[in-house]
């Protein structure tokens, strides 16, 4: 069998079919250093099973929405008005139910963190400072 464009030997290769083997048939971790097993989700952490957080889905939380918009515009987006932050939405490849609601928002509207512009979003209200 030609192995050309892998990029792991076959010894390694078999050597973590093996290691992986005992994962799969217990259906936990099978490593004896504690500290190298991945961390359980906490209690608070945003539920991102069905993908990005959007507004548009009936009662999302305030702060999936907040964390969601701060993780793509970042602190370097405000204070902006909505038409500026649609742009960089789009720029950063966000769904478009999460821009759509940005872009909806009163234009003459300026948000000066991310916490505003979602309270905006999910309000449905322009709580933004008019001058900043």
């Amino acid at each position: 069998m030609e192995r050309g464009s892998d990029r792991l030997s076959v010894h390694r290769d078999e050597e973590m079919k093996h290691e992986l083997q005992g994962l799969m048939r217990s259906g936990h971790s099978t490593r004896t250093e504690e500290w190298n097993d991945p961390e359980p989700t906490a209690d608070d952490d945003p539920v991102i099973a069905g993908g990005p957080v959007t507004p548009s889905g009936a009662s999302v939380p305030l702060e999936t929405v907040r964390l969601e918009l701060a993780k793509i515009l970042g602190r370097t987006s405000f204070p902006a008005g909505p038409r500026e932050l649609g742009g960089v939405l789009r720029e950063k490849y966000a769904p478009d139910s999460l821009v759509e609601p940005v872009e909806r928002l009163p234009h003459d509207a300026r948000y000066a963190s991310a916490q505003e512009l979602a309270k905006a979003v999910v309000e449905g209200e322009s709580t933004g400072r008019s001058g900043a």
